[in-house]
């Protein structure tokens, strides 16, 4: 993620819960997959497990981005 956005997203954990729930599970993920990452090989089941975070990883990404775009968008309007 960018600086702005991890700067926005920073600002805004305290007083929005799902903003800081999906941001400690995007988190989470990117250790999960830094962890497979490291491995010299993976077993068929981690294979599995890297592409179910990869995916996981991304849904919450774009989710935190549309939360990002409602607090631009309301930023830009004052």
């Amino acid at each position: 993620m960018e600086r702005k956005d991890l700067d926005l997203i920073q600002s805004r954990l305290k007083e929005d819960n799902v903003l800081a729930v999906l941001f400690k599970e995007h988190l989470g993920y990117e250790k999960q997959l830094a962890k497979l990452d490291n491995k010299l090989f993976l077993t068929p089941e981690e294979e599995v497990l890297r592409k179910e975070l990869q995916k996981k990883k991304l849904k919450g990404k774009d989710q935190i981005e549309e939360i990002l775009k409602q607090y631009r968008s309301k930023e830009g309007n004052h």
